[in-house]
Parts: C-alpha cells; structure tokens; sequence
C-alpha cells in the first residue's frame, strides 16, 4: 500500500514540504483546490523532488474547461518528468455556480466528456496535430501550430476522478485511470458500493477494473494519551458530521441506515451548529467511518479495512505538527 501525503499550497513552503514528503519515503503528494490554486504548488514540488508522485486532489473540472485542464497535465507532466496526476471533481453545483459562476448540468456525464476531450487533445499533440472533438458539452475542432506543443516526451498524465455517487463512479471506471476515494467512505461502502459500480463502468468502457488505482484518505483516531485520542475523536467526528451534512453524500448515510441523520446533520449546518452536528456522530458511526487505535496498531486497522482494495492512502490527522513523533506509524503503512 503506497502512503501519500498534502503538499503545502503555501508557495513558500510547496517546495520543501515536498522534499519533506520525498525524503521520508512518501510515494506521492497531493494538493487541493480550497483557498489556493492546486497547480501552482505542483510546480515548486516538482522542482524539488526527482521520485514523488505529484498530483491534485482535487482540482475542480468544471470550474475549468478541457484545453485549460490539457494544457496545464501537459506541462506539469513535462516538468516532472513523468510524475503528474491530474485529479478531478465535479464539486457540488452551489459552488460551481455560486462561487465559480460557471454552468452545471448533467454532471456525471459532463465528467466523462471533460476526460475524455482532455485525452482528445493530448492525442492531438501526440499525433498529427489535428483534433474533431464534437460533444454535448465540449467542442474542439481547432489547433494550429502555434498552439501545439508537440508530443509529450514522458507521455500523457493519469487521471483520476473523485467520486461518490454510483453514476460519477461508474464513469471512473469507464475512463479514469485511477478514483479518489472519498475520506467520507466506510469499508462496507467501498466494497457494496463504489468498486461495483466501478467495476460496472470499466466493462462499458471495456476495461479490466483492475486497472484503475484506488486512492483513499483515510479517517484516523490515534494517540499516545487518552487527550490525544479524545481529542482525535472529537475532531474526527465534527469532520464526518460536515460531510455527512451534504445532500450529495446521503447515499452513504443511507447505505447503513442512517438517512435521518444526513436530515439532521444538513439542518444544523443551516444553523451554523457545527459543534452540536458532530455530537450526532456516535461511536458506531464514529468506528465506521474511522480507523480507531493505538498508535502501534494504525497499520493493522488500515490492511484489515481495506488491504487489497485500496492503492494509496492518505490520512487525516495532526500528525504534520511532530512528524518524527509519528514517524513510526507512517513506516508502519508503508511496510503493508
């Protein structure tokens, strides 16, 4: 199982908080598109490193378009020499439409036609420079020499797709090279659910499911005190309670039962309760969510949850604030 880590989106620190990863055995790095672009970052961890895998995770699709989304792959999988991972997501439509004033619709198949123009254009260019792409959301139809930057020497980039839902997971496997795991996913999920439908789509594409890379940020409660443990548990679940507060992560909630709770979860958000959201996160829902255990038995938890299923992991926790002091948990992943 590959342990990758988050690359600060801090300019002034991308760079050697990727050496950082790199150094300490990391197989990848990943960046997200929050308060900060994803790609830029990219560039300095790139400049940095020589063996990390780079990748975003994720940046939004639809707050882009697919010569934007080709062009930038394109050049961070020059620059890494072969290391970039373009990871996309839909997001949810307020915000592509509120806070990015860019059109929604249809978004699963959207997603597949975004990937699949994004790989249209890179045959372009490694081709003979001419493109027909004609799709029910994209069209592109010219390319000139001037705009062409040529083949690209260490290939075209892995995209991976997020997904949640049954269609946007689908249209992984049908053509993402690898999915990005919600942290918002439970063992039972993952298996029931998401590989499934994953499975179902890269029939349709005709693909073999075991082609596309699983990647995973798992939920983590550990600690070398009993505060430290509490206070992961009550951070942990206030996490779960915001996820599982929005509508478009019910399925999950669902799967086991709990429909009620995304009800409740969606309207205290509303209210701006976010303390009172995470005390709707019992311990049964807690231990579904989260890997739970002492510090020496984190690797375990995580083989016996998903080994054999899952790829890459990454994890949520507070361990960046005294890595050394963790460092024994990571070499325990890394080694399963």
């Amino acid at each position: 199982m590959k342990i990758d880590g988050g690359i600060p989106l801090d300019l002034t620190e991308a760079g050697s908080g990727a050496g950082d990863l790199e150094a300490g055995g990391y197989s990848g790095g990943w960046t997200a598109e929050t308060n900060h672009d994803p790609f830029l970052p990219l560039t300095l961890a790139a400049e940095h490193t020589s063996t990390l895998e780079l990748g975003t995770s994720i940046a939004v699709a639809f707050a882009r378009n697919p010569m934007l989304l080709a062009n930038v792959g394109y050049d961070l999988q020059k620059y890494s020499g072969g290391r970039f991972m373009l990871g996309l997501g839909s997001q949810i439509k307020p915000h592509i439409t509120k806070r990015f004033s860019m059109e929604w619709s249809k978004p699963a198949a959207r997603m597949r036609e975004m990937i699949e123009a994004i790989r249209a254009i890179w045959d372009c260019w490694d081709g003979d420079g001419t493109i027909n792409f004609r799709g029910d959301f994209y069209s592109h139809t010219l390319m000139t020499p001037f705009f062409n930057p040529g083949p690209n020497p260490h290939g075209q980039a892995k995209i991976f797709l997020a997904a949640v839902g049954e269609l946007m997971l689908e249209v992984t496997g049908e053509v993402a090279d690898g999915w990005i795991s919600h942290g918002f996913t439970t063992p039972s999920y993952l298996h029931d659910v998401a590989l499934p439908a994953i499975g179902r789509g890269a029939a349709k594409g005709g693909r073999d499911a075991s082609e596309i890379e699983v990647s995973l940020p798992a939920f983590i409660v550990t600690g070398f005190t009993e505060e430290e443990m509490a206070a992961a548990a009550t951070g942990t679940r206030q996490q779960i309670a915001f996820y599982g507060s929005t509508p478009a992560y019910r399925g999950v909630l669902e799967h086991h039962g709990w429909g009620d709770a995304q009800t409740e979860l969606n309207t205290l958000s509303k209210r701006g309760e976010w303390e009172a959201m995470g005390d709707l996160i019992d311990d049964t829902m807690l231990d579904e969510f989260a890997v739970v255990a002492e510090p020496d038995q984190v690797a375990a938890g995580l083989s016996a949850r998903f080994g054999g299923a899952v790829d890459r992991v990454m994890f949520y926790a507070p361990y960046k604030s005294d890595p050394e002091r963790w460092r024994p948990v990571v070499d325990q992943i890394l080694a399963v």
